[in-house]
Order: structure tokens, then C-alpha cells, then sequence
């Protein structure tokens, strides 16, 4: 394990619509830690290369693409930003087609490969709240408090259809729980860094509780844990 200068490293996986982002965002908050949006970083990777024109079967020209990515986040106002290249796309990577987009370029080794060293170069010394699909079982298999947080398909669909209606986009329940589905499997079965629970992760089913709630778990655990190991917070 590599030295933690800043605190621990929090990883909290889980499928596509289990409120990651918010969860990881607000848990930072709380304990006065760094969020580190895996999720956004390739929702961001998968909006380059589809603007670019690269062939993702063409291995050697997306890894050669891949290579100069530069994706990071700045704080402008008390706002996050996801800058791709130096350019602010917070405000389009979180649309119905950069997230089908997302879980066919995220299974590509280039691209993990890219993001991966960023994610560790980023994290490494600790004080962060990572959200992603494999933060816990291949980013930081060596985190000191890892999270599987998820929800129902059923569940995760309604909330993204009511993230997407209040955007304006056109969706009905009936397809949003149908991608949400549809995602889950396509996570699940890649054959790079496939969606799993890690074997130390604690569970959280955030199905019938509030962020709140969610939040409330999360720290007693996280408190729990630098006790246990006489840390300081």
C-alpha cells in the first residue's frame, strides 16, 4: 500500500443511476475530503472520441488518442468542472447518448489504460472519495473503506428519468429503466475491469433510503474506520 499523506482512500462502486456522483460529492463535503468522478472522466474520454472520428476498433490509432487526453477537474465559483483538453464539458457529458457511449468506450483497454494512470496519479496519497465501476477492485484494491452502493433497476431508472425530464430531454420511464438494464449488462459482462462487488465492500441499497441516510451510513463507517486504525480525520 502506498503512503496516505492526506487521509484515506473511499471507493465507492456500484451500477449506472445508484446516485455515485451525489453520494461521493457529499460524503467529500462532509468529511472534508476530495471527490475524484471517475464516471465523469469517461463520460468525458467517450465524448472525444466520438467528436474525433477515431475508429474505437482501430487500436493503434485510439491509443495513440488516448495518450494525450488530458481530462481533470477544476473549481471555478464553488463548481466543479470536467475539463477534457482544455475545454469545459461539464454540460454535455451527461446526456442518454454519451451514456451508451460511455459503456462501450470504458470497456476498451486504451482508454482504461489513460484514465487509470490519471485516477491513481490523482488519488495516491489519500483524502479522496473515488466513484466509479472497479475503483475498489482494480483502481485502488488497496482502499481502506470501500462502498458498493445500489439501488433496483427500477429504482435507478425512475430516478434518471426525473434527472432527464427536468432537463428537457425526451425519455419515458419505460426506456430509461430499459437503458438502465441494458447497462447493467453490458458492465457486467466486459471482459475489462467488468462491474462486481469487491469481497471487503460494504453494501449499501439505497432503494428505499434518502441521500441523506445513504450519507449517515457512509460516514459511521468511515468514522468506525479511523478509529480502528488511529488516524487522524
Amino acid at each position: 500500500m502506498s503512503e496516505r499523506t492526506d487521509g484515506i482512500i473511499i471507493a465507492i462502486d456500484g451500477p449506472s443511476g445508484a446516485g455515485k456522483s451525489t453520494v461521493a460529492r457529499l460524503l467529500a463535503e462532509r468529511l472534508g475530503y476530495i471527490q475524484i468522478d471517475t464516471g465523469a472522466m469517461y463520460r468525458a474520454s467517450a465524448l472525444l472520441i466520438s467528436s474525433s472520428g477515431i475508429d474505437p476498433g482501430d487500436a493503434d490509432a485510439l491509443e495513440s488518442f488516448c495518450k494525450e487526453l488530458d481530462i481533470h477537474f477544476e473549481n471555478r465559483q464553488g463548481q466543479t468542472l470536467v475539463i477534457a483538453n482544455g475545454n469545459d464539458v461539464t454540460g454535455l457529458i451527461r446526456t442518454p447518448e454519451i451514456s451508451r457511449l460511455t459503456s462501450q468506450t470504458s470497456a476498451l483497454k486504451p482508454v482504461r489504460d489513460a484514465l487509470l494512470l490519471s485516477q491513481r496519479r490523482m488519488g495516491g496519497r489519500g483524502g479522496v472519495v473515488l466513484e466509479g465501476r472497479d475503483i475498489g477492485t482494480v483502481v485502488f484494491p488497496d482502499a481502506e473503506l470501500k462502498f458498493f452502493l445500489s439501488a433496483s433497476a427500477e429504482e435507478r431508472g425512475r430516478r434518471r428519468f426525473e434527472e432527464l425530464t427536468l432537463k428537457g430531454e425526451p425519455v419515458t420511464l419505460q426506456d430509461t429503466i430499459a437503458e438502465v438494464v441494458k447497462r447493467d449488462l453490458q458492465d457486467s459482462e466486459r471482459d475489462i475491469a467488468p462491474l462486481k462487488q469487491a469481497e471487503d465492500a460494504v453494501m449499501v441499497d439505497s432503494s428505499s433510503l434518502t441521500i441523506e441516510e445513504v450519507l449517515d451510513i457512509m460516514e459511521n463507517f468511515f468514522r468506525e474506520k479511523i478509529m480502528s486504525k488511529g488516524k487522524k480525520i
